[in-house]
């Protein structure tokens, strides 16, 4: 009996260690500081003594720097979102403009980080528009909410482009953008004409679980209480955002990109993504030599096909 009660003291002294690190994971992760100088590396990337520090007291994430202009002639704009952030961001005009493209980066990028994307798409007919989300690049704010408030930042943009009378939007997100996309579109009253989705996770506990996947640990129970306490702390229920049932909502074609190297984004994220989409004009296109990056730095020629093709149809 008294070994019993010895093991339930460690068991509930471990439970409130693993609970007290959780969050301080979710704080950081989900806070971007002002001290732009300092270099953060991706998990995969860092030795055992770097990776034990991070699992100990959590990654301290910079805000980004978006110190990159378009080499093409732009508009610089200021959007205000619903919940009274600004946001930074530019438009790219063409002339005898097909549509627009509004492109959406991912957690702890900027719209400079996605700049080869828009230029394409812009030469082969398009104007685009490149938003940094809240908490990111130029944008106001330093707390971010991996695709749950960041959902107004979506329904900003594309009202912008609506009101200057543009029937032709198509949205184009990699990772958080991609999966912030699917949230607007269910819940916000955003309907595109084409969505483009790039590596973006299945749901916000599976995107825990891949974190901590890159991390080299056990995905439970550390990846349920990083959720948990995620949405918690900043205020919103983590285990409702789901992008995978979000596309559910879609009623327009989708392309879904999937890299077949990616640590961070299972495939089995990615079919489900594409199975729920109930439109009939869908694509999934697999990566094969990719990670959770960019695919259009990766696989250039093969990422520029599939774009032209289905923005083309």
């Amino acid at each position: 009996m008294r070994l019993l009660r010895r093991a339930l003291r460690v068991l509930i002294v471990l439970f409130l260690l693993l609970n007290i690190m959780a969050v301080f994971h979710a704080l950081k992760f989900t806070y971007f500081y002002d001290d732009r100088t300092a270099v953060v590396k991706k998990p995969e990337l860092m030795n055992r003594w770097e990776k034990t520090k991070v699992i100990l007291f959590g990654l301290q994430y910079p805000k980004s720097v978006n110190t990159a202009r378009p080499k093409l002639p732009f508009d610089t704009l200021s959007l205000m979102t619903a919940d009274g952030l600004r946001l930074s961001g530019w438009y790219i005009p063409r002339d005898s403009a097909r549509g627009t493209v509004i492109l959406f980066h991912g957690h702890g990028s900027s719209s400079g980080r996605i700049l080869e994307e828009a230029y394409y798409m812009h030469d082969i007919g398009f104007n685009t528009m490149l938003i940094d989300f809240r908490a990111h690049g130029n944008s106001e704010g330093n707390v971010s909410t991996i695709g749950y408030r960041e959902a107004n930042d979506v329904k900003a943009a594309y009202d912008y482009i609506r009101a200057k009378g543009e029937k032709n939007i198509v949205l184009w997100g990699v990772s958080l953008g991609a999966a912030t996309i699917a949230h607007a579109v269910a819940d916000y009253g955003v309907k595109p004409e084409k969505v483009i989705m790039e590596l973006s996770y299945g749901s916000l506990s599976a995107a825990a679980k891949g974190r901590i996947r890159t991390m080299g640990l056990p995905e439970q129970p550390i990846a349920g209480l990083l959720t948990f306490w995620g949405g918690t702390v900043r205020g919103f229920w983590a285990f409702g955002l789901k992008p995978e049932d979000y596309v559910k909502q879609m009623t327009c074609p989708v392309l879904v990109q999937h890299g077949a190297k990616d640590a961070r984004v299972t495939r089995a994220e990615s079919d489900a993504i594409f199975n729920n989409i109930p439109h009939p004009n869908k694509k999934l296109v697999v990566y094969e030599t990719a990670k959770h990056e960019s695919l259009c730095n990766r696989e250039p020629e093969k990422w520029k096909r599939e774009i032209k093709a289905f923005l083309n149809y």
